[in-house]
């Protein structure tokens, strides 16, 4: 019998300690998440608003520095935010090429942007980048948003995130680029090719914005 009873006691006693270093975790985190520096999210552009800091110049890939004014094009321009690292990325980032060549064919013109601040020694370096763009075959501006200025102004939430602009750079889409990250063949809703069909034809996009679905973009804060 006292076996059993100090068998119980045994792990009466290992749970209190497991459970004591969990809580220990848990407001190590809290109290962590207390000194990050606030973003202010009522920054953020709404439908039918006009592009903010489209002259702004970026360093491409490339080695050149361009804007989103640049790289617009007859019938508006396609902002992607994205980075390197974000699992979602990873996933969607194979359908790049395919929505900028979709894009081209309806004189919309794309520019991907890194803003993640905050992971430039932890896989979002310019360097990184420029293998990522290597990797992937990249065919369109990717650029650094150095002090997430971009990604504040626009209201940036996640990698990816999709800011779309009709001919007079006026917002006319935001949201994720389709309903399936996982799997291209499976996907009922292409919300960014619909955006930019409607555009380029100078209708009313139908789906105007979603929610953006990805990894938090790393930003500096204002």
């Amino acid at each position: 019998m006292n076996f059993f009873v100090c068998l119980l006691f045994f792990w009466f006693e290992c749970y209190i300690k497991i459970k004591f270093r969990i809580m220990k975790k848990i407001l190590m985190f809290l109290l962590v998440c207390s000194f990050i520096p606030a973003w202010n999210a009522s920054a953020t552009i709404g439908i039918g608003e006009k592009a903010l800091l489209a002259d702004v110049k970026m360093l491409d890939v490339s080695g050149e520095k361009i804007s989103m004014a640049d790289a617009a094009g007859e019938n508006g321009l396609m902002v992607i935010f994205s980075c390197n690292t974000c699992p979602f990325v990873k996933e969607w980032e194979k359908r790049y090429n395919e929505l900028k060549n979709f894009a081209q064919s309806h004189k919309v013109g794309m520019i991907v942007i890194n803003s993640n601040y905050g992971s430039r020694n932890s896989g979002d370096s310019y360097e990184d980048m420029k293998s990522q763009a290597a990797k992937h075959s990249y065919d369109f501006p990717y650029v650094v948003d150095e002090e997430s200025r971009i990604a504040n102004a626009f209201g940036g939430q996640t990698t990816p995130h999709v800011f779309l602009f009709d001919k007079n750079m006026t917002l006319a889409y935001k949201g994720v680029i389709d309903d399936n990250y996982k799997n291209p063949d499976e996907v009922k809703q292409p919300y960014a090719k619909n955006a930019i069909a409607s555009i380029a034809a100078g209708e009313k996009v139908a789906v105007a914005e979603t929610k953006p679905l990805g990894c938090s973009i790393k930003r500096k804060a204002d």
